[in-house]
């Protein structure tokens, strides 16, 4: 696959081949056979970042070949979204004109939406004056001119100026309910829109009917915790950093949302404070005794629950896994699987012609 072309006619069978080897992976754990949610074949990625090559007076776009590390070109890149790939050539015609715009610029990152915002970060090695400043304005106003919904953010080290702001309103329809979603430049937030929907959908579907409160551990921006609001009835999220925590809360007024509240801790210390091992003045004020959490959700980086967390979720009837590494997936299954059973298993091609799977899992206990 190249930056400028994607191998559309064999996602078919890239897509069985992750079916079945997700099937093989879950076979130890008596797992149902997966629900499988596929991608769009092209336009699915919201984000792209290039570093930028120079060339006397011309710069383009470049990625590096992950084999030979050699140098590509990119002049289009089918896998963004389609608002990435309009700005891409806009932006370049627009920077090339001002020599304080080009001067050490490294690397572009794009941040698109469904809802038609977009966020540009361009990243240098250099310190921004009010030069870069006066250039950077002129350029982000002509690109709006042009009709780019868009915020541009200068970054260098210990330095970002943004003009105006460092965020992008996301707008996704989940079964049937409009949801928005604040989402931070630099932070995390699903890459692929159309498969987040599937899988917000999906978590739906598993809680429906669900009796008590929801706990989630790593919410991020409350793009689960949000949606699954309408299936209990409270949600207790946690999220360590603090650009999630904002937007999480900016999200819970934009939605209306008034029966979820989110504690700014690392999933290690709420089980701490859930262990009573200790006491956080974070939580002062709230009377963790008074949820009564049925259910628990969590979607863990890459590395999977920590051996304290995976014995502390055991506690809950139910257990919602959502996992971007089927690897460390079952290592953790190896343990939950002796109190809790695979109900529901579900297969999401977040990354579209690669080896990468993101799956989901519903464990209930074991009566």
């Amino acid at each position: 696959m190249t930056p400028d072309s994607l191998p559309t006619d064999q996602y078919n069978a890239q897509l069985t081949e992750k079916k079945n080897r997700l099937m093989s992976m879950m076979a130890p754990f008596s797992a149902p056979e997966p629900e499988v949610f596929r991608s769009p074949l092209s336009h699915y990625r919201m984000r792209a970042e290039f570093r930028i090559w120079h060339d006397g007076d011309d710069l383009y776009h470049i990625m590096f070949d992950q084999a030979t590390k050699q140098r590509i070109r990119v002049e289009t890149f089918p896998a963004a979204s389609e608002l990435i790939n309009r700005l891409m050539p806009e932006l370049l015609a627009g920077v090339k004109p001002y020599k304080t715009l080009r001067y050490k610029l490294f690397q572009i990152d794009y941040l698109s939406t469904m809802s038609g915002e977009i966020v540009v970060s361009l990243l240098y090695h250099r310190q921004l004056d009010d030069e870069w400043l006066q250039h950077a304005t002129q350029l982000r106003d002509a690109l709006r001119e042009r009709g780019f919904n868009l915020q541009l953010i200068g970054r260098a080290s210990k330095q970002k100026i943004c003009l105006d702001r460092d965020y992008a309103d996301e707008s996704l329809m989940v079964a049937g309910r409009e949801m928005i979603y604040r989402q931070t430049e630099n932070s995390f937030t699903q890459p692929n829109a159309a498969v987040n929907i599937h899988m917000l959908e999906w978590t739906l579907s598993v809680t429906e009917g669900s009796k008590g409160d929801l706990l989630e551990l790593y919410c991020g921006n409350g793009n689960f915790s949000l949606a699954l609001a309408r299936n209990f009835n409270r949600v207790l999220a946690t999220e360590i950093a603090k650009p999630s925590v904002a937007a999480a809360q900016f999200n819970i007024a934009a939605n209306k949302i008034e029966n979820v509240q989110i504690i700014r801790m690392a999933a290690e210390e709420f089980t701490q404070a859930m262990q009573g091992v200790r006491e956080f003045n974070r939580l002062k004020g709230i009377d963790l005794t008074s949820y009564q959490c049925e259910t628990i959700f969590v979607d863990p980086p890459r590395s999977g629950l920590d051996p304290q967390t995976v014995t502390m979720v055991q506690d809950y009837p139910r257990i919602l896994y959502i996992s971007c590494n089927p690897e460390t997936l079952c290592e953790n299954l190896t343990v939950l699987n002796q109190t809790h059973r695979v109900s529901r298993l579900a297969l999401f091609d977040q990354f579209p012609y690669t080896h990468h799977m993101e799956s989901g899992v519903l464990l209930e206990r074991i009566k």
